[in-house]
């Protein structure tokens, strides 16, 4: 395929010739959207009203994650979560309901409007919600549906009325405790996927933001409380302290402005004492301030390994729905295989099962064909205009035809280091890493799967590869128990 996709390393045998298109950028064949940019230090997120920060709305969970990291305060935080919301269902509602555990209460609800956070009271207890929905949110972690009780509860959280909503809650942790959670009330949807689903990795993602204001407000807080006791300490320490030298000015008997014709015979064992007293009291205030520093190190260090575990959280958290994810699709095409007897039908779901979860929005399926030594293009996805379904490709030429003739995996990062690929030269590859695979069952080529241009310029990695693996053991399968390569021949040729 990817002879085919990026212009044929190996020629079509009824060509007159390898397709050279050099891939240019800022050239009239090519222009990349400019993609805005922070401006460096960003001076304009203190206001506190985040109008200025409302200007750059996060369209990607990349964009996203580092307007969270740049946020100055929790309300700019919430605003860039609003405009992600506002990416995938503008006629969704999203809040951040605040928790207080020792009350074990919704205290108020923050809702990101126009650039800035409004704030209002609720003060409902949080045993409102029915049992298995409030294990579940206390659990963190996944936006749960409350189901057909969704205006009733949204009503209760001072929602906006939206006729047949759907609202799921999700509960934010902080130090193994519900801190708050996110509700989110949208139209209910007859086609398409719901606004929960694709909101929730702008959601695992908000919560790592979440964490770091908590955590900031943890230390302020510990900071706050260190310097009362410091305080209090030292004002302790120098109330004995003029004590002390209250009843030194006595026993020397001074009764007034001390002078130097002023000197009493006190008692030299009790000036001593008074002495000994004093530095005691000094004593035991540095051991105080020592203190201090030790629990503030130790806090310090504490919200450094909760920031590692948050996380490592997420990326087992992805990791999870990666693989679950899969094993849908896995199921999907099983189920297409026993019903589906159209061939092309088949083959098509066969490029969806790899494309679609490898996130690829160009990706083919080459099979092998009759003529020995050559593959022919079952079923593509976002080829160039020229490319047509059938054409053969000669095994050993080109990338596919060199994975064909090795039976290894082929995995490019970035084009740069692979120069001798033919994959510059083609017009419409827009990034620079792919995946090309070999289909093999029982020591027989089955064929070639190719994958490039990830969702959102991404990179394939070597995780990619052994979920790749998965999926092509399925389409080797199928398509070795379906005569799906002869079958697909004669449709073509019948249509």
């Amino acid at each position: 395929m990817y002879d085919s996709v990026v212009g044929c390393g190996g020629a079509p045998r009824h060509g007159t010739g390898r397709l050279r298109v050099t891939l240019r950028k800022h050239s009239r064949l090519y222009r990349e959207p400019a993609r805005p940019s922070l401006a460096p230090g960003l001076p304009h997120f203190v206001a506190s009203d985040c109008s200025s920060w409302s200007r750059m709305p996060p369209r990607t969970l990349g964009s996203l994650a580092h307007a969270l990291a740049a946020a100055p305060t929790f309300d700019a935080a919430l605003v860039a979560l609003g405009e992600a919301l506002a990416e995938v269902d503008r006629s969704a509602v999203m809040v951040v309901l605040r928790y207080d555990g020792r009350r074990q209460m919704l205290v108020d609800r923050l809702t990101p409007a126009g650039g800035r956070v409004v704030r209002a009271p609720v003060e409902t207890t949080f045993d409102h919600l029915p049992g298995p929905i409030r294990q579940a949110v206390s659990r963190g972690g996944q936006l749960v549906d409350v189901g057909d009780q969704s205006a009733q509860y949204a009503r209760l959280l001072g929602l906006p009325s939206i006729p047949d909503g759907q609202l799921a809650l999700r509960g934010l942790r902080f130090d193994g405790h519900l801190a708050a959670i996110i509700a989110l009330y949208e139209p209910k949807k007859i086609f398409g996927t719901r606004a929960a689903e694709r909101f929730a990795p702008s959601a695992a993602l908000f919560e790592l933001g979440f964490a770091r204001f908590a955590e900031r407000e943890a230390r302020e807080e510990a900071v706050r409380t260190l310097e009362d006791v410091t305080q209090r300490v030292h004002g302790e320490y120098v109330k004995k302290l003029a004590a002390l030298e209250q009843q030194l000015v006595q026993a020397r008997g001074e009764v007034g402005p001390p002078g130097p014709s002023r000197h009493g015979g006190a008692d030299p064992a009790q000036i001593v004492a008074l002495e000994r007293e004093a530095a005691r009291a000094a004593e035991d205030a540095r051991r105080a301030l020592r203190r201090a520093d030790a629990v503030e190190q130790q806090v310090t260090a504490a919200v450094g390994q909760l920031q590692q575990s948050h996380v490592e959280l997420h990326r087992r958290s992805e990791t999870l729905r990666q693989k679950t994810r899969t094993l849908y699709l896995i199921d999907k095409v099983l189920t297409l295989d026993a019903q589906a007897t159209d061939p092309r039908q088949l083959v098509d779901g066969l490029l969806a099962l790899v494309g679609n979860d490898m996130q690829a929005q160009r990706c083919s399926l080459m099979l092998r064909a009759p003529e020995p030594g050559y593959l022919y293009l079952a079923a593509a996805r976002g080829l160039a205009p020229h490319i047509v379904e059938g054409s053969r490709i000669a095994i050993g030429d080109g990338v596919s035809g060199r994975v064909a003739a090795s039976r290894e995996p082929l995995l490019v990062q970035d084009v740069a280091d692979a120069q001798s690929h033919p994959l510059l030269r083609d017009q419409y590859f827009t990034t620079g890493s792919f995946i090309s695979f070999p289909l093999v069952y029982h020591n027989e080529l089955v064929g070639v799967v190719n994958l490039t241009n990830r969702a959102q310029r991404g990179v394939f990695v070597e995780e990619d590869v052994e979920r790749v693996r998965l999926l092509g053991l399925v389409i080797s399968l199928v398509v070795s128990h379906a005569a799906l390569a002869d079958r697909l021949l004669l449709h073509m040729q019948a249509a």
